[in-house]
This record gives C-alpha cells, sequence and structure tokens, in this order.
C-alpha cells in the first residue's frame, strides 16, 4: 500500500480491511518500520483566493483548491526527540495589527507599517505571517467582528495584490503563507477568500470564554456554536489549523493539581485538556481532517513559570504515543508550533536573582532565543516569534546541531 496514502487512511477507517491483503489498516502500519525515514507526515496550504483560470470538473463535489506549498515532518512516535533525521523547523512572523498587543501593539496596525513588516519576515526567513487583529492578553478590550474583519482582510488583500514582477522580494511576499490569528468563524472566513491559507485559534475552536471550566449554559451554547462554526469553514476551505491550549483569561487557573503533582503534571493536562478539544473537531461528519491539524501547547496562557519552563523542556512528548490516564495519548502524532516569543514568564526569569532586571517584552530578545533553541530540540514544526531576523539565526543552528 503506497506510503502516501497509509497514513491518512488509518486516520479515517483503522479498522478497514484491506480487500487484498487482509489485513486491516491500523495492522499495516504498525508493520512498518518504525525509523523509516521516507515515512513523513505532510500538511498542504490550499492556494487562496482561488485563481480566476482554475477550472473545477465535478460539479457535484465541492471543490478542492489547488495546493500553494506543503510541509512535512518525520514520524517520531515515542522516540527521544533527538533523531537523525532532515527537518525544517518554520518561522512564524507575528504581525499584530492591533492597538494593544502586549508585545508590539500600534506597531503594525496600519496598512503601510503592515506591510514593511510583512517584507522585513519575508527577506527575514520566514514561512508563514500571523494576521492577528484582536489581542488575546488579560484585560484587552473588546473588539468586534466587523473591527477585527476590518483590521486583518485590508493586509491579507494588499499582500495577495503586490506587483509579483517588481522584485524578487515581493514575488516571495505574494506567495507567502498567511495564517489568521482568530476564534471567529467569520472573520477566519472573509480572511480566507481574501488569500489566507490557515487559521490559528488560541481557543481551539472553543471561543473566548474568560470562565473556565465553562458551567454557565450560555456560554456552553456559544462555546458550542463557535466549534461548529469553526469546524465548517475549516472543512468548506481545506485549510490547516492550529489548535493551542488555553483556560480561558490566560493570566489565571493556573492549577494543574487534579492531574497529579510532581514533573508532567502540566504536560498532562495539556494532553488531555486539549486532547479533548482535538478529538472533537477531528471525529465525525464534517470534521476536519487529523493531517491539518498541528498542536500548539499555549506558553504564556493559565502556566506558571516553572508549567511554562516543564512545557517548553519536554515539549516531545506532548505529542508522544504514550499512555495518558490509561489511555492512548490523543495529542500523539500531531506537529507543534512553540509561540515563547517575548512571554512575560521569560521577564519574570530575568527579574530573580541579584543581578535579576525588569524588562520590556521587546527587550526579551536573547531570552527568546534560549526558548526557541528548546522548541526546535524538542521537534517543532514552527515557532512563532516577534522578532524574525535573530531567530532566523537561531533556528538555522538549533536545526543543524539537532540533525
Amino acid at each position: 500500500m503506497s506510503l502516501n496514502l497509509i497514513l491518512p487512511t488509518r486516520s479515517m477507517i483503522p479498522d478497514f480491511v484491506h480487500p487484498i491483503l487482509k489485513e486491516s489498516i491500523s495492522n499495516l502500519f504498525d508493520a512498518l518500520p518504525e525509523k523509516d525515514p521516507s515515512l513523513r507526515r505532510v500538511i498542504p496550504f490550499p492556494r487562496y483566493p482561488l485563481p480566476t483560470d482554475y477550472a473545477w470538473a465535478y460539479p457535484d463535489v465541492p471543490v478542492v483548491p489547488p495546493t500553494l506549498t506543503y510541509w512535512s515532518y518525520p514520524i517520531t512516535g515515542n522516540e527521544a526527540p533527538l533523531y537523525p533525521t532532515q527537518r525544517k523547523t518554520h518561522l512564524m512572523s507575528t504581525l499584530n495589527a492591533t492597538p494593544d498587543s502586549f508585545s508590539d501593539g500600534a506597531i503594525h496596525n496600519t496598512l503601510e507599517t503592515a506591510m514593511s513588516f510583512a517584507r522585513e519576515s519575508i527577506d527575514a526567513g520566514a514561512s508563514i505571517i500571523d494576521i492577528g487583529g484582536y489581542s488575546t492578553r488579560p484585560g484587552a478590550a473588546f473588539v468586534s467582528r466587523e473591527e477585527e474583519t476590518n483590521r486583518i482582510v485590508p493586509i491579507v488583500k494588499a499582500i495577495r495584490d503586490v506587483d509579483a514582477s517588481s522584485s524578487d522580494l515581493d514575488g516571495q511576499l505574494k506567495e507567502v503563507l498567511i495564517s489568521i490569528d482568530t476564534f471567529r468563524w467569520e472573520v477566519a472566513r472573509a480572511s480566507i477568500l481574501a488569500g489566507a491559507n490557515c487559521i490559528n485559534d488560541v481557543y481551539a475552536f472553543t471561543g473566548r470564554e474568560d470562565a473556565w471550566p465553562l458551567v454557565d449554559a450560555d456560554a456552553i451554547q456559544r462555546s458550542e456554536e463557535c466549534m461548529a462554526g469553526m469546524k465548517s469553514v475549516a472543512r468548506e476551505f481545506a485549510v490547516p489549523v492550529i489548535l493551542m491550549h488555553s483556560r480561558g483569561d490566560a493570566g489565571k487557573n493556573k492549577d494543574y493539581g487534579k492531574y497529579g503533582s510532581g514533573p508532567g503534571v502540566v504536560i498532562r493536562g495539556v494532553q488531555i485538556e486539549l486532547g479533548a478539544k482535538v478529538e472533537c473537531i477531528i471525529k465525525g461528519r464534517g470534521s476536519v481532517r487529523r493531517w491539518m491539524v498541528i498542536v500548539d501547547p499555549g506558553i504564556g496562557f493559565s502556566k506558571t513559570v516553572e508549567g511554562n519552563l516543564e512545557v517548553l523542556r519536554d515539549g516531545a512528548s506532548i505529542v508522544a504515543d504514550v499512555q495518558v490516564d490509561g489511555k492512548r495519548n490523543p495529542l500523539r502524532g500531531y506537529s507543534q508550533l512553540v509561540g515563547a516569543s517575548r512571554k512575560s514568564f521569560l521577564g519574570t526569569i530575568l527579574a530573580q536573582g541579584e543581578r535579576g532586571r525588569k524588562t520590556l517584552p521587546k527587550e526579551r530578545i536573547w531570552a527568546t532565543a534560549a526558548g526557541v533553541v528548546c522548541a526546535v530540540q524538542q521537534g517543532a514544526l514552527v515557532v512563532r516569534v516577534h522578532d524574525t531576523r535573530e531567530m532566523a539565526d537561531v533556528v538555522t543552528v538549533a536545526d543543524q546541531l539537532w540533525q
């Protein structure tokens, strides 16, 4: 059976018996060599907006978009992260089109400054630009759907409307991957139609609710409606989705005692809580395909300093094929995005000790570099950063170190 088919087939119909080989798809996969370097997972990114000359010949079948590009990554199972295989850690450059983001609010919130930042990011080596129009920092001002859309969509359109023939850099910019940092399906849909290729949702399709866990009936209903809307958009447009672990207000809900004590308790919480959301998203009619999911452990969201360090230090275990509370880890095998850039826990660490100093987010470049190196060592597929040029150098060397 083709290696290109067996992975997605196992995700959809693991118990189906192959008519010729007389073995289940799951058994066929298990029989493959554990460390065969030819086995790689692939995440395709569709091209939007659809080319004007794109013809779809099957009127009774939803349109399948052409592929702009794809990322691939090795299958590691539960082996140690230091594996000798070719891989590339991608850089996601953060473009906050907001006046109040924790790190760079009001810096890139005009079309001119946003486009300048996008060009700088591409020139520095970014694989994807993440555009957000609603700050996730605690206490951020409410933003309407219309305002969030109006902050994001013009930037997406401007990138896609660039004259590719004007320079090599603009040629790269026009073709760059764009992810949309949003939790609203309406914003995601409008952005994809304008030219985005990926959804990045810090609430993993469950909506922005400050309370955690959800007990209020109205909040639960809003969350379910958000889940249905986001799944529908992701499925309709066949875009990859980045699903992050969070617990409502990012500055609260940092106790993971329900999962035990000692090392690994936060990772166990991420596996169980984010795993439950991911399972809802990939299963059932109208679900998102498993191979289109990238998981984010949510560094800086509802975690103590030590909790954040645990997630960084042992990140590979989050997606390892291990038992979690007597069940197979629901996050096994997924690729990971890690976003430690400029986060407040780095500032807390830098302020400790006799030589400690208070730092602004933009002063945490070297601290961010330490987190990025750790993420690469732990096998992250992509790191989300603010200082793209500096982190490009870090990733280039770290990739060589850990291959």
